[in-house]
């Protein structure tokens, strides 16, 4: 009998087991429950529907993208007025270029998981 694997996507987190695999879905929750702030964790339909976490999840890192880039773009105007010294300067743009590049793949990876909640019914 030929072994059968699953393909996912190369986005796919380390944290969440492969889909399909026993407790995967679980392993999904708690990965998202990470990325969204802490009082959602409690929230019933949130936990009852991993999809909606996964929802939710996707909105939070576009909103956390766009800060990140704003920050960036504002850097070079907005932190010489309040003092911060040039090498300080440039390393935080440094720090805010390779942030939007981790989001970036944080939100491919969501987008990954909430593919496959979604194509296993777990938001029904």
């Amino acid at each position: 009998m030929p072994l059968t694997t699953t393909r996912i996507s190369p986005d796919w987190p380390c944290q969440v087991k492969t889909p399909g695999s026993y407790d995967w879905q679980r392993s999904a929750a708690k990965w998202l429950r990470e990325l969204v702030p802490a009082r959602y964790a409690s929230y019933p339909a949130l936990l009852r529907h991993p999809v909606l976490l996964a929802r939710h999840a996707q909105i939070q890192v576009q909103h956390e993208i766009r800060i990140a880039r704003t920050a960036l773009q504002t850097a070079r105007a907005d932190l010489p007025r309040l003092g911060v010294p040039e090498s300080v300067i440039e390393h935080t743009i440094k720090l805010y270029a390779a942030e939007v590049l981790q989001l970036q793949h944080i939100a491919r990876s969501v987008r990954a998981v909430t593919e496959a909640l979604a194509d296993t019914g777990s938001g029904r």
